[in-house]
């Protein structure tokens, strides 16, 4: 019985480990991106991150009062 749930174990720890290793993958991906999107916008056209970050605000507090109309 011990080594039915000592297998058993292994096996679920593999999948968490597999799991978790695919969301950092993508995380990181993500954030590379993000990243990229940044730097560009900001040598392109001299848009700081701070002024992006406000018109993302704006962006979303237009949307809100759209949802709750």
């Amino acid at each position: 019985m011990n080594l039915i749930l000592f297998i058993a174990a292994l096996v679920v720890s593999f999948l968490v480990f597999a799991f978790l290793v695919r969301v950092l993958k993508a995380a990181i991906g993500t954030a590379i991106a993000v990243a990229v999107v940044v730097l560009l916008l900001q040598l392109a056209f001299g848009i700081a991150p701070t002024q992006l970050w406000q018109e993302m605000q704006n962006l979303f507090d237009k949307l809100w009062q759209m949802v709750k109309r």
